[in-house]
């Protein structure tokens, strides 16, 4: 289990031993811990996998948290092709930032929970009927639902 917050832009995920993995969502950097990851390849740290992938020159970045395979996209102006999208494979959780570009992209990728981060992600969640309040952070369950999303709007 782990939890995530959002504190002036960096969005993190805690586990229970206090391990962090987080995204500063102005700069678009990811670092486990103290480890910033700011090239591709494989990383882990405190038991945390890390895959981070270049694709159109920009970073993707997959990893598996408290037994939970988590996606962070930080861009939405790529072309969706099979080159990327074999790197999106059954997500838990789906941290993504909200554009009106990004519906195409999400869409594409079928994930249990969407974390949306930037300043349009209220109109996207509106968008998608999705009126929920906004929250000092969120607790990731155990148990997913396999036919619904789950969107978490943090604060």
């Amino acid at each position: 289990m782990f939890e995530i917050f959002d504190n002036n832009w960096v969005l993190t995920l805690e586990t229970k031993s206090k391990n962090k993995v987080t995204l500063d969502t102005k700069n678009y950097e990811v670092k486990i811990d103290d480890l910033n990851v700011v090239y591709p390849w494989e990383y882990e740290k405190s038991g945390i996998l890390l895959e981070v992938k270049s694709y159109a020159d920009i970073l993707f970045y997959s990893f598996t948290i408290a037994g939970n395979h988590v996606l962070i996209i930080t861009h939405d102006k790529f072309d969706l092709k099979e080159e990327i999208m074999s790197f999106f494979w059954d997500v838990d959780v789906l941290i993504i930032v909200w554009t009106k570009e990004s519906a195409k992209l999400f869409e594409s990728i079928e994930a249990r929970v969407v974390v949306p981060f930037w300043e349009e992600k209220s109109i996207f969640l509106n968008t998608l009927w999705q009126h929920i309040e906004e929250v000092d952070s969120y607790k990731l369950k155990w148990e997913f639902s396999l036919d619904s999303t789950e969107f978490v709007n943090l604060k």
